[in-house]
């Protein structure tokens, strides 16, 4: 497979991994039941029960923001509102689609440490007013891993559970890279989720080798009523539903997700050690999942973009991103790193 034309702008430029295709392919045998009561979703959404050890209700959705937005709906009725990062997904890539698809909950933004939100921070939104005539906290989501690679820690977690419970709000998780969490700290996917006090995850399939999909996991299955309706109603219920899930029954029955998800971050890392002692050129975050961001001079990025490469520089944050992917090659990132350290010498 050529990787000649490999991009690091957005994991999202990568193709279908051969574990979700061959498994698309099996689903195309003959005939199988329609929306959602075919043989491949019940077999995935058993495999995401085993995968996180829960009896968790499990939903499938075409991409990330119908999976976050819908389930926060879950959460949250018109009057409520949910506490979010200030560079959350939600906040500023999902066009109002979690204010949309709730009726109005309104999403209150708080500050973040390297991309984390904290208890303290929480806490202050939270409290900040309780009158009739602003919208009731009931919820806060979280970004897993952070928009910036930046992890949260078990203990981390369980302490905004627990600010959480204080406060009677719900804890949902955005995960569309959780397995590069799961990756970089080498912990399960339980000890990440249900077990630090997540009500709902949604696990993100897309970033992680497959075409479209997300998982949605209730763990608290009471927050779940009625959720079949919610996606039936935005358009989610896929009529041919086994080529939602089957991928997934790719993915997660040898452990394909976790092996890309490493593969991913080890190129990070590679990438960040190979430009790590360039003049001018500084990590802006800890390298933990499968994304680095960096500072490098405007003419030095102009002289790279004229060279072919494709990054972001970031909303909200400055700088470039550059973003690994499952099938992300060494030799491809070492052409980038041997790029970036030519064009900033050149403009030194």
């Amino acid at each position: 497979m050529s990787t000649a034309n490999q991009q690091f702008a957005s994991d999202n430029y990568s193709g279908i991994c051969p574990e979700a295709w061959e498994a698309m392919a099996r689903a195309n045998q003959g005939h199988d039941r329609a929306y959602g009561d075919d043989q491949w979703t019940s077999r995935a959404a058993d495999h995401f029960r085993q995968l996180f050890e829960s009896d968790c209700e499990v939903f499938f959705a075409f991409n990330g923001t119908a999976a976050n937005s819908l389930a926060l709906s879950s959460l949250c009725q018109s009057y409520h509102s949910v506490i979010c990062g200030d560079i959350a997904h939600i906040e500023t890539d999902e066009c109002g689609a979690p204010e949309f698809f709730s009726n109005g909950s309104k999403l209150l933004v708080a500050r973040t440490e390297q991309g984390k939100l904290t208890p303290a921070a929480i806490r202050e939104i939270a409290l900040k007013r309780k009158d009739i005539h602003y919208p009731k906290p009931r919820v806060v989501s979280l970004t897993q891993a952070t928009e910036i690679g930046t992890v949260y820690q078990p203990d981390e977690l369980r302490a905004i559970s627990d600010t959480c419970k204080e406060l009677g709000l719900h804890l949902h998780m955005d995960g569309a890279r959780f397995a590069n969490a799961c990756a970089f700290l080498g912990l399960s996917p339980a000890e990440l989720s249900w077990k630090t006090g997540v009500d709902v995850l949604c696990f993100g399939g897309t970033k992680n080798g497959m075409a479209v999909g997300e998982a949605i996991l209730f763990f608290n299955r009471d927050l779940a009523e009625d959720f079949e309706y919610r996606c039936k109603q935005a358009g989610q219920l896929a009529s041919k539903m086994r080529f939602l899930s089957a991928p997934w029954v790719g993915l997660l029955e040898a452990g394909a997700w976790m092996k890309y998800a490493k593969h991913a971050n080890s190129c990070a890392q590679l990438l960040a050690s190979l430009i790590g002692d360039v003049p001018g050129v500084e990590l802006m975050f800890p390298v933990q999942a499968n994304g680095v961001f960096v500072s490098i001079p405007p003419l030095a990025l102009e002289a790279l973009r004229s060279r072919g490469w494709m990054f972001y520089t970031f909303i909200g944050v400055g700088g470039a991103r550059f973003m690994c992917s499952w099938d992300t090659s060494e030799e491809r990132v070492r052409q980038l790193a041997d790029d970036i350290r030519s064009v900033v010498m050149d403009n030194l």
